[in-house]
């Protein structure tokens, strides 16, 4: 085996799309020696890339393939040949295509009988006669949405390619790819080492473009930048704020990083931190230095794509880029100030919400209403709550907001603050957007949970009222997330309250109706999104729904129930009781009229019956505090020793017996054994 090398040099390529380019390069390259038979090592491979170059460096690659083997079935002996034994046309035709004598076909046998077959062995192809065609197979299938011709070519990639590197051991392999033919030469830095890199084979790569002042290992660039910005921070007496995205974006920016710290003028600190840090990640990839309490400091760090020799000239020029970013938002943020949450609140009836739900001063009016009835319902104070709520999209208004949307509900909070409304009231106007994206916690205090769940419903009901339920991908008002948003706040939070109740209630505030518009709806919509919650936790899909078809009395309670289940399903008993009560309800679905409702002892004539009867009995008074306690764990514990009484009965009594008070005796006993396995879920479903 001989190490690989390929590298595909272009301009600049978008840097969001970078990993992914990389990532689908190099997979395609090892799917194209894998589907052609070419044995490779690949121990420690990965994507290799720069804002420049695509590669692929393989440790060992054969040179050849092995033996082609082949196997073409024809026709079956009744087709291929006549009463004769000659050969029909369809032999004939067969054999011409296989470009030998029928006589020379072999013979094999299936399921419908004999039939000919062509076999064949060929010797395989060199490897480097089939890398072109393997580089050009991965580059088709690399995801590239607005691909770029460049001259007058007609193919096309992300962006134009200027050089080719291929390499098999030592030699240069004499292939073309978009116009660019197999080198040995590659290009250093763009502006330090600005001429051709010679590789006498691929072993050389990684350290001879590190010579050239390139780090083409994205995890060595990686570590790097985030060294480097440590380094810078703590020697400006803070800790340095390294966001994981624009982390990625950096290394996807430079190839030779090198940090530069840089500082402002403390008087943009009396700025809402959050803008500040949002324009320098954001908008210029710099990252933030915290202080020792984790307020932003005047102190910042810039990666710059070179090792300067006037470090000071770029520090300038990083300090100068933020400046009219950062006056923009003191300017916005004194403003707003000035104008106050009321004067904010009031513009709001001038802003549309959705054409068939009003304004945003009416959203604002329905989710103040909802908010005082969740508050009273989870022992928060109505009155705070309501006020939060009336105050909630007031920021919606300010200028702060308008440049940065991203600060909603933060700018609320500043300026709730500055105009001495209660502390818990400002926390909540921010801490109800949250959570704000997938995996973000919920709100942490009682007063940002009740906003939560009364923005969201109300953004619900209105969705559906107005007839913008989700369809496949298009989900115009994010109804999705905000029905995990509501159903993840109440469940986290531990509020006990009925999800349907507070559903009728935000259905009831729409000044509009639709079909779709119906609580049951909207409350079975948001349970869908908590299947795709409980499935990320490992709850099969049959735990779920056992518990879904039984009364809970609230997310908590619903929550209680899954996960006593699925201790339940763990236990020995679990799969026979799910049996038998699966049993139980096919039987009772079939009586016509009513089940008796009590269990006459002096009717049970069976040993099997009155032991099942007894155990009943004790289940149910042992069962019924553990119920009232919502200690389900321990019921479903308790009802798994019926397991054989339950065994019993169904081996030795006939349910229905000729005799009707009997048979309905029979009927009742079953009713009772089965309400109370089924009083914390429906466990039949665990029956396969």
């Amino acid at each position: 085996m001989q190490p690989l090398l390929i590298e595909l040099g272009t301009e600049e390529l978008p840097v969001k799309a970078l990993h992914a380019l990389a990532q689908a390069f190099f997979d395609g390259v090892i799917d194209g020696l894998h589907k052609r038979g070419i044995a490779f090592e690949r121990d420690g491979a990965k994507p290799l890339y720069t804002p420049r170059r695509l590669a692929v460096l393989l440790p060992g690659v054969a040179g050849e393939q092995p033996e082609q083997k082949s196997e073409v079935l024809g026709p079956y002996l009744n087709i291929a040949l006549d009463a004769e034994g000659q050969p029909t046309k369809a032999l004939q035709g067969f054999a011409a295509k296989a470009g030998i004598e029928w006589t020379a076909l072999e013979k094999t046998s299936d399921a419908k009988g004999e039939r000919f077959v062509h076999r064949a062995v060929k010797p395989g192809v060199r490897t480097a006669a089939l890398l072109g065609e393997i580089v050009r197979e991965a580059i088709a299938a690399m995801p590239i949405p607005k691909p770029m011709r460049w001259g007058a070519n007609e193919y096309a990639f992300a962006r134009p390619v200027h050089w080719l590197v291929l390499l098999l051991g030592s030699d240069v392999v004499d292939a073309q790819v978009l116009g660019v033919r197999g080198d040995r030469m590659s290009r250093g830095h763009r502006f330090m080492h600005d001429k051709p890199v010679w590789f006498s084979t691929p072993g050389d790569y990684v350290e001879s473009l590190r010579g050239a002042k390139v780090l083409v290992d994205p995890d060595e660039r990686r570590a790097r930048i985030a060294a480097e910005v440590e380094a810078a921070a703590r020697a400006a007496g803070g800790t340095a704020r390294i966001d994981a995205g624009i982390l990625e974006e950096v290394n996807g920016l430079t190839e030779w990083p090198k940090a530069v710290a840089c500082s402002f003028e403390p008087e943009f600190l009396a700025v809402p931190q959050e803008a500040l840090i949002a324009t320098m990640e954001t908008n210029q990839k710099f990252f933030p230095v915290l202080d020792a309490d984790g307020k932003l400091s005047e102190h910042f760090v810039g990666i710059a794509n070179i090792e300067s020799q006037d470090e000071a000239e770029v520090r300038k020029g990083y300090e100068r880029v933020i400046r009219p970013r950062f006056a923009d938002a003191k300017f916005f943020f004194v403003e707003d100030m000035k104008q106050g949450l009321a004067s904010m609140n009031e513009g709001l009836k001038t802003v549309t919400y959705q054409a068939k739900l009003g304004t945003v001063a009416d959203k604002v009016a329905r989710v103040a209403a909802l908010a005082e009835r969740v508050a009273q319902a989870v022992g928060v104070d109505p009155v705070l709550a309501r006020r939060a709520a009336e105050l909630s999209k007031a920021d919606l208004q300010s200028r702060l907001v308008n440049e940065f949307p991203e600060l909603q509900g933060i700018a609320g909070r500043y300026y709730a603050a500055v105009a001495n409304e209660p502390i818990a009231l400002a926390n909540a106007l921010d801490e109800a957007y949250m959570p704000r994206f997938a995996g973000d916690a919920i709100a942490p205090s009682a007063l940002g949970q009740v906003l939560a769940i009364a923005e969201r419903l109300d953004t619900l009901a209105g969705g559906f009222a107005a007839g913008l339920r989700p369809t496949g991908n298009k989900d115009p008002f994010a109804l999705r997330r905000n029905a995990l948003g509501l159903a993840r706040t109440l469940l986290e939070g531990g509020h006990d309250v009925l999800l349907h109740a507070l559903v009728e209630a935000a259905v009831a505030l729409q000044p509009v109706s639709h079909p779709e518009l119906s609580a049951l709806d909207i409350t079975q919509f948001v349970y869908d999104r908590l299947r795709g919650y409980y499935t990320e936790q490992g709850v099969p899909a049959a735990q779920f729904d056992a518990v879904l078809n039984v009364v809970h009395e609230s997310l908590p309670d619903f929550d209680a129930r899954l996960r006593a289940i699925g201790e339940f399903g763990k236990l020995p008993e679990a799969a026979a009781l799910a049996a038998a009560n699966k049993r139980s309800r096919n039987i009772l679905r079939k009586v016509e009229g009513a089940v008796p409702t009590s269990v006459d002892a002096a009717l049970l004539s069976e040993p099997a019956e009155r032991e099942l009867a007894a155990a009943v009995d004790e289940a149910v008074a042992d069962t019924d505090a553990l119920l009232d306690a919502r200690d389900y764990v321990a019921v479903l514990g308790r009802l798994a020793r019926l397991r054989p009484q339950v065994d019993a009965f169904f081996d030795s009594v006939m349910v229905n017996a000729d005799d009707a008070a009997v048979r309905n005796n029979r009927l009742a006993l079953l009713q009772r054994l089965s309400d109370r396995l089924g009083s914390v879920a429906a466990i039949e479903q665990l029956a396969t």
